[in-house]
């Protein structure tokens, strides 16, 4: 969730701009030297006078961090002193008033224009009442990740908003749009959102199915779902659509993040990679094999894929939940691992879990794909065509009888990437645009400007980024709950599961099993040849618990479950996974909360 404020509104030690008794509590922070905060504090006073006293309480406090930090201080220093006096406001305008350059001369000198007492202006300008002051009031604004002014905190979170009168006067009312807007902020920051929603659908999937509505939730799943083009028609049930199209989505977005830590990432420099890699490779083989064992010379062998995968979602949502408990070396390596093994996955999905091959179909899927990367070469930077020739790549692909979901991947790979613009430059152009518009500040920002203002930033950061950003939410919580919501709907009640059934013990042993000894076999055989260097902050027994954790297959494991068995063996295979996971998030995380306290007690 959002960082907030250790220490809100305190009417007993801050330094209070309107009186004390509002319903919401404003705290500013302010720097006299900053540029920024000169420019919004008039802003910032207008909308305190709208609120009135009983419906705003607001308070200053001091973060001298500016350019001129050391003058800074002194103003703030200054403007303390002149509040015992009951003269805030008063020394407030007059040093808003100079030019950022602040000495203890010109404080005294403006005291003395105030008719302040100066030997007790003085006296507590450097009182140790004063230094725990800034003291506090720093490590407050840090504590709630600030560094810089103007910040500002309503009811004890960060206002992130536009600095204008009406988003202001929104942010403290608290309309209903405002409120459920903060809600969902609050929820998508947790870094465990995504992985609690899925287990909700997942856990009203097992439901529905279960209490009775078994023939509800099958008709649901089944239901004809049609696209029509003049006479030509394509059909497809519901969770054929969710699978195969929805799903295509995420591999998009997983596309976009393996490109990108291949190009400008973990994964881009082999001596950082050769590490996740190495790990992913060993947690893909050791479950595979495990499987494989135990099925030889079964129809069921060709499921060796479903233990395999690492699903990021619950893994990373598990490392975040146990907070520093973990190294963030740890964590970084455990993200870097995933991205390689959804590749690996992607890879194994798109050469064994196709269903037949129609060539004319794969030939104009490649025709589209070749278009789409000669775009690339190109330049065009546009999403819009990438996404559209996407559209029609997926059709193909489907139709060739290879994984439609590979669509996503190659649509992802085709985008181009480039370096992010110097931020200096776009600083400069912004910077431009706003004095052009501050010619005239009372009529709305001109359309071209706002274009330019709009391109410039967009331009800091590759346009898979953007795309990333725009979908990744709709991915976190739709694409993926409703994954999990037509996939595992098992009948546990009156089923005739058994852990002992070849496929069903395969998944179980290799996610458990295969997943943690995979990787830390992996690893310390490449540590022990020199091959790479596991970070001094990462024990093996940490390790250990990371590999435990990949375990959690959920998501991609269902996905290649779901492609290659059906019936009865594929609700095994699916229990099965559920199971397997939830045995590899408990002994993962409980390795380790051990492997943190001998760290702990030493430290």
């Amino acid at each position: 969730m959002q960082r907030g404020l250790t220490t809100d509104l305190d009417p007993t030690r801050d330094i209070l701009v309107t009186e004390g008794g509002g319903r919401a509590r404003l705290v500013w922070y302010l720097d006299f030297t900053s540029m920024h905060t000169r420019r919004i504090r008039d802003v910032l006073q207008r909308s305190a006078d709208r609120f009135g006293p009983t419906n705003v309480s607001m308070a200053v406090r001091f973060l001298p961090t500016g350019p001129e930090s050391a003058g800074a201080e002194i103003a703030a220093r200054g403007a303390i002193a002149a509040a015992k006096q009951g003269a805030f406001w008063d020394i407030h305008r007059a040093l808003f008033s100079r030019p950022p350059r602040y000495t203890e001369a010109l404080v005294r000198s403006i005291a003395e224009v105030l008719d302040l007492d100066l030997d007790q202006l003085n006296q507590d300008m450097w009182s140790e009442e004063t230094d725990q002051r800034l003291t506090e009031d720093r490590l407050a604004a840090h504590g709630a990740g600030v560094r810089d002014t103007p910040a500002l905190f309503i009811d004890g979170r960060l206002y992130d908003g536009a600095w204008d009168e009406t988003s202001l006067i929104e942010e403290v009312q608290k309309p209903i749009g405002v409120q459920i807007r903060i809600a969902s902020l609050d929820f998508f920051h947790w870094a465990a959102s995504a992985g609690f929603v899925l287990i909700l659908a997942t856990v009203l999937a097992l439901l529905v199915v279960n209490v009775g509505w078994h023939e509800g939730y099958e008709h649901l799943r089944n239901l004809a779902v049609a696209l029509s083009f003049g006479e030509s028609t394509f059909s497809l049930p519901l969770e054929t659509w969710v699978n195969d199209g929805l799903m295509a989505l995420f591999f998009l977005l997983v596309g976009i993040e393996i490109k990108r830590e291949i190009v400008n990432g973990e994964l881009s420099d082999p001596a950082s990679a050769a590490l996740p890699i190495i790990a992913a490779l060993g947690g893909m083989v050791a479950p595979a094999l495990i499987y494989a064992g135990i099925n030889w010379g079964s129809p069921t062998v060709h499921g060796w894929g479903v233990p395999m995968a690492t699903d990021i979602a619950f893994t990373l949502g598990i490392l975040a939940l146990l907070g520093d408990r973990v190294p963030t070396s740890l964590k970084v390596f455990v993200s870097a691992l995933a991205i390689a093994d959804d590749l690996g996955a992607i890879v194994v999905i798109a050469l064994f879990y196709g269903e037949g091959f129609d060539l004319h179909a794969f030939l104009v899927a490649l025709a589209i794909f070749t278009l789409m990367m000669g775009l690339n070469r190109g330049r065009i930077y546009s999403r819009v065509p990438y996404l559209l020739l996407g559209v029609a790549l997926w059709f193909f692909i489907h139709e060739s009888g290879l994984h439609a979901t590979l669509a996503g991947v190659l649509t992802a790979a085709a985008i181009p990437s480039r370096r992010s613009a110097n931020i200096r430059g776009v600083a400069a152009q912004a910077a431009a645009i706003f004095d052009e518009e501050m010619r005239d500040p009372d009529t709305p920002m001109q359309h071209g400007n706002l274009n330019r203002l709009q391109a410039a930033v967009e331009r800091l950061r590759e346009p898979g980024f953007h795309l990333q950003n725009a979908l990744e939410n709709w991915s976190n919580f739709l694409i993926l709950p409703l994954f999990a919501f037509f996939n595992t709907g098992i009948a546990i009640l009156g089923a005739q599961f058994s852990p002992l059934h070849p496929e069903a013990l395969g998944v179980i042993a290799g996610l458990v099993i295969g997943k943690p000894l995979g990787i830390f076999l992996f690893v310390f055989v490449a540590v022990k040849l020199r091959l790479a260097r596991l970070s001094s902050e990462i024990s093996w027994t940490q390790l250990l618990g990371a590999g435990c954790l990949a375990g959690v297959g959920f998501t991609m494991s269902i996905f290649i479950g779901a492609a290659s068995f059906g019936g009865v063996q594929l609700a095994s295979v699916k229990l099965a996974i559920l199971i397997a996971s939830s045995m590899s998030a408990l002994i993962g995380s409980i390795v380790l909360i051990a492997a943190a306290r001998p760290a702990a007690a030493s430290g």
